[in-house]
């Protein structure tokens, strides 16, 4: 018997008004590829903006299309991740770092038969509303914004999306699905206990720590803050490294770091893949709903969680808080402040769409989502502006 799937040509619907035959052959071909526990393309709510199914994408794919098309999207190249342009240009962006999340994230969604399109659109939009500076960003103007209602960057994503992104005549934002909605909506509100999210949503989380994990460690190792040395009795670092020294030897420093951060990638990345796999053979899920109800989370065993955590807090303290760092940080953070209280105190120096929404959603609010759509380079050359007028 031929099992092989149909060719493109033979299974897509034969005109764009048959929104039914066009999402039939992408439920055919997720029904041989996803898990019972996936989120389906034929289960998903919809949008808010109802839309005709697309002839031959379906309807997480076409999120995945939009988000990367989206001009929130772009500027993420010129967002600073952790460093800044003044260190060089080896180091990661919001850009490259949401590349790395989302090819984790797919390749551990594919090894569990998560839906890979809806993983994507996860990844691509999960930092999409960060500011620039980095977190350093965000505190500054969570702390402009506290009167009114403060600075999340998970809710800004929300904002752009729904409202800012302009692309459509039909509609404001991007008019993503309720899926991808309702994931990002948990990012922004992890603290309510009562969100229940889908294995997809919990994915995404756990490659956003794999990939920072890795990548601040490349990162600070080729820029000098810390040293391998340091760095090797850290009981997951020193793992890696034992992997390392089984493989090759005599490598250079340059070559022992590259290969230290890709075991760091692949040893978490199988772990995960490993435990999580195990569980949800003997759970036994049915359904997408069953899964996301239930009290199962995509995360790693306690003793590579242990690990992680004592990653992370060396990078806490000896990377994140490097004094040249901080003292980089301050000196953004202080511009934030200074030109949100220039747009408060002068909003004619919006441009005018921006003025238009400062109407609706009030002088302050717009002046820290115009400063926090902003890239570094550009928020650096809008601060001169205002200091020479």
């Amino acid at each position: 018997m031929n099992t092989d799937l149909p060719l493109q040509s033979e299974r897509q619907p034969k005109s764009a008004d048959d929104s039914s035959e066009a999402i039939g052959w992408i439920d055919q071909r997720e029904q041989r590829v996803l898990a019972p526990f996936a989120m389906h393309s034929r289960n998903s709510h919809g949008r808010i903006h109802p839309e005709q199914e697309h002839l031959y994408r379906g309807p997480f794919q076409r999120d995945r299309d939009r988000i990367l098309h989206s001009w929130a999207y772009r500027r993420l190249s010129g967002k600073m991740q952790v460093f800044t342009g003044e260190m060089g240009d080896y180091h990661r962006t919001r850009l490259t770092h949401t590349q790395e999340v989302a090819t984790i994230a797919r390749t551990i969604g594919r090894a569990l038969g998560l839906n890979e399109d809806l993983i994507e659109a996860l990844a691509l939009m999960h930092d999409i509303g960060h500011p620039p500076y980095g977190h350093a960003g965000e505190d500054a103007l969570d702390e402009c914004a506290k009167e009114v209602g403060g600075f999340s960057h998970n809710q800004f994503a929300l904002t752009i999306v729904q409202e800012l992104e302009i692309v459509y005549p039909q509609f404001p934002g991007l008019n993503l699905t309720m899926e991808v909605l309702a994931g990002q909506n948990f990012r922004a509100d992890k603290a309510n206990v009562e969100l229940d999210r889908l294995l997809e949503v919990q994915l995404v989380d756990a490659a956003d720590s794999t990939a920072y994990d890795a990548h601040d460690t490349d990162d600070a190792l080729k820029l000098g803050l810390v040293s391998i040395d340091e760095m090797a009795e850290l009981s997951l670092i020193k793992t890696c490294l034992q992997h390392v020294a089984k493989k090759f030897t005599a490598l250079d420093d340059s070559l022992r770091r590259t290969a230290l951060v890709h075991q760091l990638v692949e040893l978490q990345v199988t772990q995960l893949i490993s435990h999580c796999a195990g569980q949800l053979r003997q759970r036994g899920f049915t359904s997408a709903l069953e899964a996301m109800s239930s009290n199962f989370l995509i995360e790693h065993a306690d003793e590579l969680s242990e690990q992680k955590r004592e990653l992370e807090r060396f990078l806490y303290e000896n990377v994140y808080r490097h004094p040249h760092l901080v003292a980089i940080r301050k000196t953004a953070q202080d511009r934030l402040r200074r030109m949100f209280d220039a747009f408060c105190d002068n909003p004619e120096l919006f441009p005018a769409k921006y003025q238009r929404r400062a109407e609706s959603v009030g002088v302050p609010r717009m002046a820290v989502e115009y400063l926090a759509g902003m890239t570094d380079r550009f928020c650096e050359q809008t601060y001169e502006q205002i200091a020479l007028d």
